[in-house]
């Protein structure tokens, strides 16, 4: 028989599984690489998932794409570089390693002491790094991967002695160091695999950037308003925890009539969704090349954009006049509390 019977049910993780047996004797991912060398560069950096945790379909998802795209530049005909990233750093690593240790505040941390604290997460790092990695093969991700058990050791031995001399085996040739030496440089030429923001490499070239900018004149003390995190003591600077902490609510806006003083009987049509701003308010903003509307319904007049008629107005009116927002440029009107006697500031 020329070809072999074809099932009537299909076994998909057993073809997987086959699959990535069939990549890993053939060695096919290093030879499309050596097929590949030389020709020309096509520059993707990956993004990097935080090693903190076991992946999620969604970053599987994510990766999906991501490998897609890359064979598709390697059928090409170009030369890549194939790393992956891990990111090591910030609140997502710190927080659950002091759930870990059962830790409430920021201050336990200095009870602990920083030095140790410090290594837990590193150690926390390269254990989802290699879980992630191990995930990662098996959805089929082609990347120049690290060895899964260099990773665990790394970890064990930086548990165990931080400042203990080791070897490893990279891909030039054996690498010797202190163990948080060598694991500074993840990511590196010499030890080859997928990058590390906790890399002695990016930290130094991150601080490298500062000088710059200060001897540049770039850097300045201000005060600037944002999130604050009362536990962790720090600011908040991922968007995503900040959006982690809020329910979406939808609110009524509000619409208020400012009279215009020099236009008796016409009014602003004033939309807002920031009501409690109104008692500091001191100007209505208009664009200039828009058109603006002048609407009688009930006995009132007012002006408003040509475009938000549709979404700002119910029932019967009545288009009085039409002005770009530069002719209204200038107008006063009386605004919401203006009645109210100012307070003077005591000195």
């Amino acid at each position: 028989m020329p070809f072999k019977d074809v099932p009537n049910t299909v076994d998909f993780v057993s073809q997987e599984h086959e699959t990535l047996r069939f990549w890993r004797e053939t060695d096919a991912f290093n030879k499309l690489r050596s097929l590949r060398k030389g020709g020309p560069r096509f520059g993707f950096t990956d993004g990097p998932i935080t090693a903190n945790n076991p992946m999620g379909v969604h970053h599987a998802w994510g990766r999906t794409y991501k490998d897609l795209f890359l064979r598709y530049k390697a059928m090409q005909g170009f030369d890549q570089r194939w790393q992956n990233g891990f990111d090591c750093q910030g609140l997502w690593v710190e927080v659950n390693v002091e759930k870990e240790l059962g830790f409430k505040s920021k201050r336990d941390i200095e009870e602990y002491g920083l030095a140790e604290f410090v290594k837990l997460c590193k150690q926390r790092v390269l254990k989802y790094a290699a879980v992630q990695t191990e995930q990662s093969i098996r959805l089929g991700y082609w990347m120049d991967w690290n060895d899964t058990d260099l990773l665990q050791i790394l970890g064990e031995k930086l548990g165990e002695d931080p400042n203990q001399a080791i070897t490893v085996q990279g891909p030039l040739g054996p690498v010797t160091g202190t163990a948080e030496q060598i694991v500074g440089q993840l990511g590196l030429p010499q030890l080859g695999g997928s990058y590390f923001t906790f890399s002695d490499e990016n930290n130094y070239l991150i601080w490298t950037m500062l000088k710059k900018c200060y001897e540049n004149g770039w850097l300045y003390k201000g005060r600037d308003v944002m999130p604050w995190c009362a536990r962790c003591g720090t600011g908040i600077s991922q968007h995503e925890i900040v959006t982690d902490g809020y329910q979406e609510l939808t609110h009524r806006s509000i619409f208020m009539r400012f009279p215009l003083l020099e236009r008796p009987g016409e009014s602003l049509l004033v939309w807002t969704t920031t009501p409690w701003t109104l008692t500091s308010n001191v100007a209505a903003a208009v664009h200039p090349e828009l058109p603006y509307l002048l609407l009688a319904q009930d006995g009132q007049k007012f002006w408003l954009a040509k475009g938000a008629v549709e979404n700002a107005i119910r029932g019967e009116f009545q288009v009085l006049d039409e002005k770009l927002g530069e002719q209204m440029l200038g107008w006063r009107y009386r605004g919401p509390f203006d009645e109210l006697p100012a307070v003077r500031e005591h000195q």
